[in-house]
């Protein structure tokens, strides 16, 4: 757990001799507990209170990093229980499982179907982000499936191995891509340690209780594995939640270093609607990965967006850029509407001239992130900051007419804008759903 400034003051020399750069030694220890700037700068600081800083610094929740290259997940390293004290930093990792007994053609289906699995919802493209190759038969049909799949997706892998007499090949097959290998036990644990040491792998680690994982971990990393995931084995969804909510806990609150790593979770059910509700619960509290057995478009277009919309930051909204959008084949006639800069607003506003099929300008306006009506009470939206909008992108040089639609919950201003821009205003639809038609008749 993170000190305190007067907490880090305690360890420091209390010369104030100003070499660190600060005045004092207590504003030096503001500083630290901000992580503004580093222990070093104290020359004086002792071998002791050094490593103790040193050890307050790390992340209770280590950051792990699966895969290689620009699709590459990293989880963990949160800071906050509740999302409303911070912020969720890493979105948690979403995956599929395929099943080496699945004939080829089948695997192959599955896992361009798994590629395929990306979205754009405002502004920001989401996909999913591991496949898990998980072992049914012996090592030979499992390999052949590794192979397969390893050969064609980008996409982070997931080795759920049954036995561990075919990891060393596996490990060969997947040497560049830093897969994270399924699981560890108090069972095989010796065994595993040394398989896997010198590779460089994410290690998931896999016992009922905390106590045990907790065991398990304190081994690897004794062992030098560093990046480990935990899994509490199949249980109620109440019972995993508990789990869940105790490790993070541990870590955030206990600085219970031995269960301060991700968790991952397996859902793997009959009823595909019961595994997207499942998998939906273990992403709001507090799971790190998660691994499902259906692949259906509906579920993941659903998970994706509870995903998005859980670690996106609740103080500062997604907004765009604030500037003049061309839409369609425009011309110096084109209509012009005006919205704001609140990605869910623009998007919407977005999708509806698209329908409409009228090539139109849209000006999103800086409203701090904000909608149409939250900016307007807040004085974001109003007449001098849709003029000034106006006049800095240049409206006049692109279109010839001096028209400006605005939405009809704002129709109050029309007056007062038309007198600070020169531009004829006319109040729109309401609800952006309006817009089509009323396009299609102006």
């Amino acid at each position: 757990m993170a000190l305190s400034g007067l907490d880090i003051y305690k360890l420091l020399p209390k010369t104030n001799c100003r070499e660190c750069g600060f005045v004092t030694c207590l504003a030096f220890a503001m500083q630290l507990a901000k992580k503004a700037v580093s222990v070093d700068k104290c020359p004086y600081l002792s071998q002791q209170a050094k490593q103790i800083l040193e050890t307050s610094s790390l992340p209770p929740i280590k950051l792990v990093t699966i895969g290689t290259g620009e699709n590459r997940l990293e989880v963990g390293n949160e800071n906050v229980l509740f999302r409303h004290e911070e912020k969720f930093y890493h979105p948690c990792g979403i995956g599929f499982i395929i099943d080496d007994d699945l004939p080829e053609e089948q695997i192959k289906q599955r896992l361009e179907k798994i590629n395929s699995f990306r979205f754009e919802r405002v502004g920001q493209n989401l996909q999913v982000n591991l496949v898990a190759i998980r072992q049914t038969g012996d090592k030979t049909q499992w390999l052949k499936a590794l192979r397969l799949v390893s050969d064609n997706t980008s996409l982070s892998l997931v080795l759920m191995i049954k036995d561990l007499e075919g990891l060393n090949e596996a490990l060969e097959i997947t040497r560049d891509k830093k897969p994270l290998v399924y699981c560890a036990t108090e069972n095989n644990l010796t065994e595993f340690s040394k398989l896997v040491q010198d590779h460089n792998v994410v290690v998931g680690v896999c016992a009922k209780d905390l106590d045990t994982i907790s065991e398990i971990t304190k081994v690897l990393d004794a062992q030098g594995i560093k990046e480990l995931v935990l899994d509490t084995g199949k249980k109620s969804i109440s019972d995993k939640i508990w789990d869940l909510t105790q490790i993070r806990r541990q870590a955030l609150k206990r600085s219970n270093r031995s269960l301060g790593y991700p968790s991952l979770v397996i859902v793997d059910r009959q009823d595909p609607y019961q595994e997207a509700i499942e998998a939906a619960t273990y992403i709001l509290k507090y799971a790190g990965i998660v691994l499902i057995g259906s692949a259906e478009s509906w579920q993941i277009l659903s998970l994706l967006t509870l995903r998005q919309n859980i670690y996106t930051d609740p103080q500062k909204p997604l907004q765009i850029e604030a500037k003049l959008y061309p839409v369609g084949q425009v011309s110096h006639e084109s209509p012009v509407l005006v919205t704001t800069n609140f990605s869910l607003t623009y998007y919407t506003v977005l999708g509806e001239v698209e329908a409409s099929k009228v090539p139109s300008y849209i000006v999103s306006v800086d409203t701090e992130g904000m909608s149409v009506l939250t900016a307007w009470a807040a004085e974001k939206f109003t007449p001098e900051k849709i003029t000034e909008s106006v006049t800095k992108f240049g409206l006049k040089d692109v279109v010839s007419h001096n028209r400006l639609i605005i939405p009809g919950y704002v129709a109050v201003m029309s007056g007062d804008l038309e007198d600070k821009s020169g531009w004829k205003v006319i109040v729109g639809p309401k609800e952006a759903a309006g817009i089509p038609a009323f396009l299609k008749n102006i």
